[in-house]
């Protein structure tokens, strides 16, 4: 969740942190920090709140080295406060780390490291590594030190480590949490993610659990937890600084909504053929779907957004592709006793690829032998080096805490693997199969049409803002709709409470709630159950509740039964998904607005939950 940097080189540290810890935030924003090697030793600075708060501090009182650790918080143990902000430090202050992740048995190791003469400052779990590496100074060098400390963790870490021992040197290591090397010219880096390293390097080195690097001006140099030599080239991120940046618009969330039909086109790009009717993956997957047996089981597991673009997923293979399909939240999937097998894929869908809950859940399906297949946007992330084959989504960073763009690049490659499956399968006649083809080709056309309504969505934004419920209903592909508009809204307005049900369960409870003035958002669009939804609407309005309708262009019915009306390009219900996830993106981002919400950065939430 935390963000963590560091740097060794001939630039000044602190600019380069800051710089660095910016493209980071949205991994968390309770406090910031930073540690420096100078003439001074270890030089630490810490913030309670965002990172503005460090930057102005810093430039109060300026900080002077070349080599230095920087973090951003997302709190897990103890409160944000400037004590437990990081950098934390040893008993000497020779020593200063940063950590992402959760040491599982730091209260063991804590007592004990007080029954020893260790003074903590902190409530920290993160304080005692700072304390287990002192400890094995005494006996050991540095890096040996740092080793032998980092094997006594139980639970998840990504860690940096300065040293007024090794005032040239970083030490860095991960088991659990993201971390990656940047390799410059003369200049390297360790960062949580990619962003944080691209506007001075695009050449990355992606670290593996139990990994450890020794970090210099020269490069990394890696090596296991047991000490034994890696090697390993870096990569080469096709992404650039622009994409990181918010290039005019006022928020992160509004341009990577805009972004959408782009990052759909990109996730079509080289893998729909319309001319020779073909989709067609890169020679692994493509192999690894051809062997799936007429047996198959499909397991989908994800965790927030992604779990409900898995849910729709689920509408979409079994209805053309005939597999039969189950979609697990990850974080409960492990918990249940899943029966997998060697005729079961299990489908990890995730945006960073190093949710923790989802990471757990693909190594579990392969200790019982299941097959695993992910979408994926990171290149390199845990999850696709894990998983048997992979579908990117080619979304590009996605900088706000609530994911848009990410969304509807996983339902694009949702629909490219349905359409493959179900011509290998014969879930769906040639006809009918070229139709919704023709169709997935012009979704970016399709979705620029969409983002027209912008006005008309601010309007009825504006017009809805201080109701303090919401109720978001659809039915068949369009219930995790539902479900999607209701947590975009709670993610970016947390000054609002909503909830996304499937409209025909309504009346097995929550319609209880409904009164005079009550906001329900329905998406009625056309599909088999249309005349259901409009039934279900009418329910509503007995009750005088307020209905905003989301419906396709050219229906004249549905506006007798609403109270607001949005229109969107018609589709097929296959479809349908992905042209009303703008409406309801825009929905979410123009109330918070509305309200003074801080809309990329929300209050208790952050970008990469890499911790269970």
């Amino acid at each position: 969740m935390c963000g963590i940097v560091g740097y060794v080189g001939r630039r000044q540290v602190a600019e380069v942190l800051l710089e660095s810890l910016r493209c980071l935030e949205y991994r968390g924003y309770d406090s910031a920090g930073m540690a420096v090697i100078n003439s001074k030793g270890v030089e630490v600075h810490k913030r309670v709140g965002k990172l503005n708060a460090l930057a102005d501090a810093i430039k109060r009182h300026p900080i002077i080295g070349h080599v230095g650790v920087g973090h951003t918080r997302w709190a897990t143990h103890g409160e944000p406060t400037e004590l437990n902000a990081h950098p934390h430090t040893d008993c000497t202050g020779d020593l200063a780390i940063v950590h992402n992740g959760i040491i599982e048995n730091y209260a063991e190791l804590k007592e004990r490291l007080v029954g020893r003469g260790h003074t903590f400052k902190s409530q920290t779990d993160t304080e005692v590594i700072a304390h287990l590496i002192e400890e094995r100074l005494k006996r050991h060098p540095m890096g040996e030190a740092f080793r032998l400390a980092l094997k006594e963790l139980r639970g998840s870490y990504a860690v940096c480590l300065l040293s007024a021992h090794e005032p040239r040197r970083l030490f860095g290591a991960r088991s659990g949490s993201p971390l990656i090397v940047g390799v410059g010219k003369g200049e390297a880096f360790f960062a949580s993610d990619v962003p944080a390293v691209l506007a001075r390097t695009r050449r990355v080195l992606y670290l593996n659990d139990e990994e450890v690097v020794v970090l210099s001006a020269e490069g990394p140099k890696v090596m296991t937890l047991e000490g034994q030599a890696v090697t390993r080239r870096p990569s080469t991120v096709n992404w650039n600084i622009a994409a990181a940046r918010k290039g005019g618009f006022a928020h992160f969330m509004l341009k990577e909504i805009h972004e959408q039909p782009r990052t759909v086109e990109q996730t079509l790009f080289n893998r729909l053929s319309v001319e020779r009717r073909q989709i067609a993956f890169d020679r692994h997957t493509q192999t690894f779907l051809n062997r799936l047996s007429v047996q198959e089981k499909l397991v989908i597991i994800a965790c927030g957004t992604a779990y409900h673009a898995g849910l729709v997923g689920q509408y979409m293979l079994e209805e053309f592709a005939r597999l039969p399909v189950d979609v697990d939240l990850a974080s409960e999937f492990r918990y249940r006793g899943p029966m997998l097998d060697k005729h079961t894929t299990v489908l990890a869908i995730t945006q960073s690829g190093e949710t923790a809950d989802t990471l757990a859940g693909i190594r579990l399906a392969k200790e019982q032998g299941a097959k695993v297949l992910a979408i994926c946007n990171v290149v390199g992330s845990s999850i696709a080096r894990e998983a048997d084959a992979v579908l990117y989504t080619h979304a590009g960073p996605e900088i706000a805490v609530a994911s848009t763009k990410a969304y509807t690049a996983q339902l694009t490659a949702l629909a490219l693997l349905t359409l493959y499956l179900a011509k290998r399968r014969r879930g769906v006649g040639p006809a009918r199969w070229r139709e919704l083809v023709e169709e997935l080709a012009r979704l970016p056309q399709i979705i620029e049409q969409t983002l027209r309504i912008e006005p008309a969505v601010k309007l009825v934004a504006e017009q809805y803002a201080s109701p303090r419920n919401f109720y978001f209903l659809g039915r068949r592909y369009n219930f995790p709709s539902a479900l999607e508009g209701a947590l975009k809204l709670k993610e970016v307005c947390p000054l609002i409470h909503a909830e996304g049900y499937a409209a025909g369960e309504m009346k097995h409870g929550p319609i209880s709630l409904i009164h005079n003035g009550w906001p329900i958002v329905f998406v009625a669009t056309h599909s088999p159950v249309y005349d259901k939804i409009i039934s279900n609407i009418e329910e509503v309005r007995a009750r005088k509740g307020e209905c905003v309708v989301i419906a396709s262009d050219g229906d004249a019915r549905i506006k007798r039964y609403a109270d607001s009306l949005l229109t969107v390009p018609q589709t097929s219900e296959f479809l349908s998904p992905i042209v009303v996830a703008i409406p309801l993106q825009l929905f979410a981002y123009y109330v918070a607005g509305a309200n003074g919400c801080d809309i990329d950065q929300p209050p208790n939430l952050a970008k990469s939950v890499t911790v269970e």
